[in-house]
């Protein structure tokens, strides 16, 4: 995601408004591990955090579940380095629990809305209503979701509610750790299911729109701090500044909707 020059100055001076009350003595090395839900929001965001404080951010990008080797659980368990964890939020209370994320750090970000994409120029199908969708899954040859949150909700709770669970077994695929959207522009789907911000990013795929209401997931995407952070006043920050004003044009931009307060 690329801005102009302008936009890029006042959302620097955005992050200096947003942490003008946060003491820095010396600039940090940010450890983040961020799911695919707010990397596009949060690549275009940190430029300006690193600009305005001198801090450096180091981002480790993954699921924010799962068994795949980028996995934040799997990163997490064979010991890489975290100050920063931005992640499906229930996920995020998964890793409290567990002790590997500090209990009362986590901030939400965004909600986000699941979508489904065709690939670049092929016919958009009807995806008004729950049986305009209904239709539509059962008329494409394949369909491809998320191993992730939303694939998690597609799979195991939309599948069943539309009443068509025993059809979509056979064409219906799940996609681990690769964008969804990058199956459905080389044509092995045509039909992909995830989080829209994580289909808009990516080439050679058109957005349909997001499901209806009546079948709609809002994922909520949080961000708090990891157990033995090596910089967590940095760490407290860069989320401070995720979650401000300065942030919310970006993220907008990015197809999540900003969570007003961080609550």
């Amino acid at each position: 995601m690329r801005f102009p020059a302008i936009h890029f100055r006042y959302l620097t001076l955005g992050v200096a408004a947003a942490l003008w009350l946060t003491a820095s003595t010396q600039a940090a090395e940010i450890h983040v591990m961020i799911s695919g839900g707010f990397s596009a929001a949060y690549n275009a965001l940190v430029p300006a955090f690193e600009k305005a404080t001198g801090n450096k951010v180091i981002t480790a990008y993954g699921p924010s579940m799962g068994t795949t080797v980028n996995a934040i659980p799997v990163r997490l368990g064979r010991g890489e380095p975290a100050d920063v964890l931005i992640l499906v939020g229930y996920a995020l209370d998964d890793l409290i629990k567990q002790g590997k994320a500090i209990a009362g750090s986590k901030v939400d970000l965004v909600n986000s809305k699941i979508g489904v994409a065709v690939k670049a120029g092929a016919p958009k199908p009807d995806i008004s209503t729950a049986d305009a969708v209904k239709h539509a899954l059962l008329a494409a040859k394949s369909v491809a979701y998320s191993d992730s949150a939303s694939g998690v909700y597609v799979s195991t709770v939309m599948f069943d509610k539309l009443g068509i669970a025993a059809e979509m077994k056979d064409k219906a695929k799940k996609i681990p750790a690769t964008p969804v959207a990058e199956i459905v522009a080389k044509g092995e789907a045509e039909l992909g299911l995830q989080q829209i911000s994580e289909l808009k990013p990516v080439h050679g795929v058109d957005i349909v729109g997001p499901l209806p209401d009546s079948l709609q997931k809002i994922t909520v995407f949080s961000a708090g701090i990891a157990t033995g952070a090596k910089e967590p006043e940095a760490g407290k920050a860069l989320i401070k500044f995720l979650a401000s004003p300065a942030a919310r044009e970006t993220i907008i931009n990015s197809g999540l909707e900003p969570i007003e307060g961080g609550k």
